[in-house]
């Protein structure tokens, strides 16, 4: 289960349906560049390919193609076996997670329930990181969102 520290400040505007993006309170290019280089490298077990939801642009994670979540994971839809995590070009991140996570990450103001949330639609936004030390905290949600649809930690 996640342990985060609680986030600095108000939480950011977003929009309030599809596409579901962050409009303020951006990461700063260098910090999602970061973020997309070391999701690259340090998720095993995963492809990098277009999402199958999100905006054109969005890097998005898959599992290996032979692989299947952990029972009871619902990963993002439309398949809900295959895509778990996906970074926007503002550096926000949509993800599924645990409900415990999710209940984490939400009261420590890091993110929020997507739009259209139901339990078949697991997706969580994950706030775009402003700081190195919000890098980190992103990395651990990530890191996370990876044990919910592999069943392993990194």
């Amino acid at each position: 289960m996640l342990s985060l520290p609680t986030r600095a400040g108000d939480r950011p505007r977003t929009g309030p349906s599809v596409p579901h993006v962050q409009l303020s309170q951006n990461s700063p290019g260098e910090i999602r560049e970061q973020l997309a280089q070391w999701m690259s490298t340090r998720l095993p077990g995963t492809e990098i390919r277009p999402s199958e939801i999100s905006e054109p642009g969005s890097l998005a994670f898959f599992l290996h193609q032979d692989a299947v979540p952990p029972q009871g994971a619902v990963l993002l839809p439309p398949r809900l076996v295959a895509e778990f995590a996906h970074v926007h070009v503002d550096g926000s991140l949509h993800m599924a997670l645990s409900q415990e996570d999710q209940q984490e990450l939400i009261a420590k103001g890091w993110g929020e329930r997507h739009p259209l949330y139901s339990p078949t639609i697991n997706v969580v936004m994950l706030y775009g990181p402003r700081s190195p030390q919000e890098l980190e905290t992103a990395r651990t949600v990530v890191a996370a969102s990876y044990r919910y649809a592999t069943g392993r930690t990194l």
